[in-house]
């Protein structure tokens, strides 16, 4: 099994699974590009939680993988990249890790590697892979299941960014993340 935290040229180096906005081609994929751009990130490739987790979408359409006990919710979706330390400051910062948005916790996911030969046709082989990941913080994130119905998605779409993302330009001014999610879970979003 992989590690999540390895080092690599005396550099520590963390292993983050993206599952929504931060993905190619998704409204904050800007901030991974310019972390890959300043070497503070690097892409590995794409992958799926290896346990299920619920997916959902809170306010302003924002996505949030949630963790809960049981085993609920379906295996997602992701991207992998290896981060420097000062790479996770930018991601925490983007996140709101400081102010109880989300939380960086470790997530276990999978992984398809080209290996040689005598794997046949196939050239693929599974492989488990130790990571950490952004979920929504606990203070809200139980809550934020059941105001979802309990459903959730097992991947973020290009298609419901488009339609549901709201970028923070056009949030409502003076509101915090929080503001936003209390609003969202008391109903009235």
């Amino acid at each position: 099994m992989a590690d999540a935290k390895n080092v690599s040229n005396a550099t520590r180096q963390t292993l983050v699974f993206v599952y929504g906005t931060l993905k190619k081609d998704f409204p904050n994929h800007h901030l991974v590009q310019q972390l890959i751009s300043q070497k503070e990130a690097t892409y590995v490739g794409t992958c799926i939680t290896h346990q299920p987790h619920p997916l959902v979408i809170g306010s302003c359409g924002i996505p949030y993988m949630l963790f809960l006990p049981g085993g609920v919710g379906h295996q997602i979706n992701g991207e992998l990249y290896s981060v420097t330390a000062q790479g996770l400051v930018s991601l925490d910062e983007l996140e709101g890790t400081s102010v109880g948005h989300y939380e960086r916790r470790p997530v276990q996911v999978t992984m398809r590697e080209k290996s040689g030969a005598e794997e046949g046709e196939k050239g693929r082989t599974v492989v488990l892979v130790d990571a950490e990941a952004y979920f929504a913080h606990r203070s809200f994130g139980e809550r934020m299941w059941v105001r979802c119905g309990r459903v959730g998605l097992d991947e973020y779409s290009l298609k419901r960014a488009a339609c549901d993302y709201v970028k923070k330009v056009n949030r409502a001014e003076g509101w915090s993340f929080l503001d936003e999610i209390e609003n969202f879970l008391s109903g009235t979003a």
